[in-house]
């Protein structure tokens, strides 16, 4: 057997970039929740990925990168909404710490970051954490195992500089969890 070419591509779908206004100002925390949720409804509507949307926002209140669930599609467990917009955050402010350059920035995610997700949020350089659906909404309602985190993980942000708020629009949240849960969750 050959190795593959040391290289890993992953890309959005293309209805993302017709989906997120990069001039639009989301100035307040459930618009910017918001944005996340839409994301993930279209992503379990356009069939290209699982029930989660992730946007990161700087201090100016717009988007620096947007992303949704696309393990599936690439075969690739990394392939989580969080983790493909801190790798393209990264990317285009060529940096791995996002708030060295600017501050603060704001990640907004469709649901609770699962322990994967979580890892990345500490390093990535994050100063706050909006959240729509909790973690047991994810597992109540899908077929999904969010992973374990410390008994006090909101307090582990804390201490690192990330203020974190819960349940932002977390029914709306909860409802797309729920649908894409009623259909099967065919494993996007």
């Amino acid at each position: 057997m050959s190795l593959l070419y040391a290289q890993v591509h992953l890309t959005l779908p293309a209805w993302v970039h017709e989906a997120v206004d990069m001039s639009a100002v989301y100035p307040g925390d459930e618009d910017k929740v918001g944005l996340a949720i839409a994301l993930s409804a279209r992503n379990i509507e356009a069939a290209t990925g699982g029930p989660f949307g992730a946007v990161l926002f700087g201090p100016d209140h717009r988007v620096i990168a947007a992303g949704v669930n696309r393990v599936i599609p690439h075969s690739c467990s990394l392939a989580h909404a969080e983790t493909l917009v801190y790798m393209l955050a990264q990317q285009k402010m060529q940096t791995p710490r996002l708030n060295a350059l600017t501050a603060p920035i704001t990640l907004a995610t469709s649901s609770q970051p699962c322990c994967q997700c979580y890892g990345a949020t500490i390093w990535a350089g994050i100063d706050r954490l909006l959240i729509g659906a909790r973690s047991e909404d994810v597992m109540s309602l899908t077929e999904f195992d969010e992973g374990p985190l410390p008994a006090d993980w909101i307090g582990e942000l804390n201490k690192r500089g990330i203020e974190v708020v819960r349940d932002l629009r977390r029914d709306d949240a909860r409802a797309v969890l729920d649908a894409y849960g009623q259909a099967g969750g065919d494993k996007y």
